[in-house]
């Protein structure tokens, strides 16, 4: 879209109201010529496609709810002459990973870019001030952005903590009291401005109830992703899975995201679901004799570093969590490949097994994860949800899973330590039961929705 000039910004103007461009499903592309003050309420509300806007330095206003859910917009210039943005405005746009605000802005609306899943950074102007009139200060402008981890202030600038508390360090400041809030002043390099900024830390938890409808943005293979906002009652849930994915990209056997072990599928057992296929690494894996892949998908990280050297060490399992797990649910569908094999040799009379297990175990600080080495064998596994064998169905209909939660060698969870988050908990599904020892069978396929962890109240 070109915008014409002779658009002026009155209400008289359809554009103006907003909805005439909302929902565009094919526009990838706007321009917005000087001469245009305000962009309107609602105006491209909805345009997934939409990649690129160009808004020239007349424009004052970005209107309430403008570039709503614009999923494909990475990256937005925002004029040196805008003085405000309205409510709502980059609410929910996905591919964001930074922002830059200029130092014109006067007023930023409620929730300006709420659930903005993969911004980043933002970077402040050092000349705002605090004042009412102002209403970024309170109008949770950046909430539910859970991977933003960075303000960034100009060259020059310095930031002062305004109350000292005892669990501050030179490097690092105490959240921990109720408001989970801190006062900062920064001062300009010329000393001429001196605002002060609350920061507020919104705490999150792992979900449970895991619907596999999200991934992050990946130019080689699915990523799943989980987030339900917080409420006035329950705190953010945020879930970044792990698969082995990055370790299959070493092989060169896939020329697209769908011949990866782990893909997002459109036909769940309600809306989208995750399929899990073990692969044949082809040559490369035959070299290094890990001739399989399964298809895995678990909470942890995957350390693509160890991948050759100690795969089993590049499955990490588990974050922290602080509930008491009783029953882990859901839904499966899994089919054995033809040919079982070991070492890459083929084993007649032995049929795959997929896996579906839940840990909970203890971790004295963060650094400590139970891996594919130690998950079932550690001192320090406190609980165990694991199908079994026989209970894996063949089917090419849903079956219903619910497993309960079985204290490991008599080991209990300590309310103390659970509090404090001591404890981790880790999910892992899998496509062949031995698939981390390289045992198993290609085309062996499982595919699992609507998971839920059932906890104690």
């Amino acid at each position: 879209i070109n915008y014409p000039l002779s658009w002026k910004t009155s209400y008289s103007y359809s554009y103006k109201d907003g909805e005439i461009f909302a929902e565009c499903g094919k526009l990838n592309s706007i321009t917005v010529p000087k001469g245009i003050a305000d962009i309107a309420p609602y105006a491209f509300k909805g345009c997934k496609n939409l990649t690129s806007i160009t808004i020239a330095d007349t424009v004052t206003g970005i209107g309430e709810y403008a570039f709503e859910d614009c999923d494909g917009l990475t990256a937005i210039e925002l004029p040196g002459t805008l003085k405000s943005i309205g409510a709502y405005a980059f609410s929910g746009c996905d591919s964001f990973v930074n922002i830059t605000i200029p130092d014109t802005l006067i007023s930023m609306g409620y929730r300006a870019f709420y659930n903005s899943k993969n911004l980043e950074k933002v970077n402040y102007p050092v000349s705002w001030k605090e004042s009412p009139a102002y209403s970024y200060h309170n109008g949770y402008a950046f909430s539910s952005c859970p991977k933003l981890t960075e303000f960034v202030i100009p060259e020059g600038a310095t930031i002062k903590i305004n109350d000292q508390v005892a669990g501050d360090t030179e490097a690092t400041y105490d959240f921990s009291e109720e408001t989970h809030s801190r006062k900062f002043t920064v001062t300009s390099e010329d000393g001429q401005w001196k605002p002060v900024y609350t920061v507020k830390v919104v705490l999150a938890e792992l979900p449970t109830s895991f619907n596999f409808e999200e991934l992050l943005p990946s130019n080689d293979y699915d990523i799943f992703y989980e987030f339900q906002p917080g409420t006035s009652q329950e705190i953010s849930k945020v879930l970044q899975w792990s698969s082995g994915n990055p370790g299959f990209k070493l092989t060169g056997m896939a020329n697209s995201k769908t011949d990866y072990p782990t893909v997002q599928v459109a036909n769940g057992f309600r809306g989208k679901g995750v399929k899990l296929e073990t692969r044949d690494t082809g040559s490369f894996g035959a070299m290094v004799k890990m001739y399989i892949a399964a298809g895995n998908l678990f909470i942890g990280t995957f350390e693509v570093g160890n991948a050759l050297t100690d795969p089993r060490k590049a499955t990490n399992f588990g974050f922290q969590f602080y509930k008491r797990p009783k029953t882990l649910k859901g839904h499966y569908k899994f089919k054995a490949g033809d040919v079982y094999s070991v070492e890459g040799k083929p084993q007649e009379g032995v049929r795959d097994k997929c896996d579906i297990y839940a840990v909970m175990y203890e971790a004295e600080n963060n650094s400590v994860m139970l891996n594919g080495d130690d998950v079932f064998t550690s001192d320090k596994l406190v609980s165990l949800a694991r199908i079994k064998p026989e209970d894996v169905v063949e089917s090419d209909q849903w079956t219903d899973f619910e497993i309960p939660f079985e204290p490991v060698k008599g080991r209990v969870i300590d309310d103390t330590k659970l509090k404090n988050g001591k404890y981790k908990l880790g999910i892992v599904l899998s496509s062949s039961v031995d698939g981390a020892y390289f045992k198993g069978a290609v085309g062996s396929t499982l595919y699992v929705d609507e998971v839920e962890l059932i906890c104690e109240d």
